[in-house]
């Protein structure tokens, strides 16, 4: 995993401190729209704090993004090729899921990511995080339990889904395996 950038917290920090400002926004008022306490969000944008998966996407849902959209602006530059060993990695300090970015950044309404969901491993993501976009998860190896509002869904291998409206959302590893899958996002004009 040579390719985890030393700076990422800070550069993630940065792209939220500049979302926030860009809007006009308090520490206070992107606390409350995001549900993460102020203190929190002072920490991360100043890269004091590795966030989680589950802060990050309360952020980008606060923002009107996805969490995918809002890592691709902090980690890419602009271009329409991106070599794997130039894609970025991130990885939850909390459950050491790894999430690569596949897609160069381009003009493109698509982004292609690549997880690695360890066994026995749950990441809950809010409803907000999901409502200006399109996205198919596809399993890649090993099993997904994904629950969409109050619908559990089963995947294995090769399976894909398409995620319907916004709802709060959980992704699932209940196997003593780890699980690989990839996430399409297709942004909304």
């Amino acid at each position: 995993m040579n390719t985890i950038i030393d700076n990422v917290d800070q550069r993630i920090g940065a792209r939220i401190r500049a979302e926030r400002e860009g809007r006009g926004w308090s520490l206070t008022s992107l606390a409350e729209k995001s549900g993460v306490s102020r203190a929190m969000v002072h920490k991360v944008e100043r890269g004091e704090s590795s966030p989680t998966a589950s802060l990050l996407a309360k952020l980008a849902g606060a923002f009107g993004m996805s969490m995918s959209a809002l890592l691709a602006l902090a980690e890419l530059e602009d271009g329409r090729l991106l070599r794997r060993a130039e894609q970025p990695l991130w990885v939850d300090p909390q459950s050491g899921y790894v999430r690569r970015h596949v897609s160069p950044k381009s003009a493109s309404p698509l982004n292609l990511v690549e997880i690695d969901l360890p066994p026995s491993t749950e990441i809950p993501m809010p409803a907000s995080a999901y409502l200006h976009s399109q996205q198919l998860i596809w399993v890649l190896d090993g099993e997904l339990v994904f629950i969409e509002g109050g619908e559990r869904h089963q995947l294995g291998a090769g399976d894909c889904l398409e995620l319907g409206p916004p709802s709060d959302c959980v992704f699932k590893n209940e196997s003593s395996r780890a699980c690989k899958y990839a996430v399409v996002l297709v942004r909304s004009a």
